[in-house]
């Protein structure tokens, strides 16, 4: 299953991630016209934390025991045993808002042009999560494991935070 790794001692806080997750939720790589014509502004599942000169980058963690899973009154938000992803069906998705509710990351978002959930979906479509692809410092890095404790093994000293 692939995971992307925060290494936060590295993140800047540009918002590169957030804003090409968010085009990309919006239709499209191309920033300018994946954005252009929206009347509200687009919604990908990164958000930027910023406390001092510390950031990171928050996304959904895809947890095993995922809460939102649970949540979902639909059926919307399901497990994928194939990659270990935690996916949302769009056409089941009511937009009630409960997974937001329960997520303990906070990680998942409301489209307000579709009224639909936006959250972190590994870019399943690419060879390489846009996030990563365009992080200028190599703060996030796409990561192979059959497990999340494997990732923590391999970090190092440092926990690091998957997503």
């Amino acid at each position: 299953m692939r995971r992307v790794l925060v290494r936060e001692e590295l993140c800047i806080g540009c918002g590169l991630c957030r804003v090409h997750c968010d085009a990309h939720h919006a239709g499209g790589d191309d920033l300018v016209k994946a954005l252009r014509d929206r009347s509200t502004p687009a919604v990908g599942g990164i958000r930027i934390e910023q406390s001092g000169i510390q950031c990171l980058s928050v996304r959904c963690q895809h947890c095993e025991n995922a809460p939102c899973v649970a949540a979902c009154l639909t059926g919307a938000l399901h497990l994928d045993e194939s990659s270990g992803l935690v996916l949302v069906d769009h056409e089941k998705c009511i937009g009630c808002g409960t997974c937001m509710l329960v997520c303990p990351y906070g990680a998942i978002s409301k489209d307000e042009s579709s009224g639909k959930i936006v959250k972190c979906d590994g870019c399943t479509d690419r060879d390489v999560p846009r996030c990563v692809s365009v992080c200028p410092n190599g703060a996030l890095v796409a990561v192979e494991s059959e497990s999340a404790a494997a990732v923590e093994a391999a970090s190092g000293s440092r926990r690091p935070i998957l997503v």
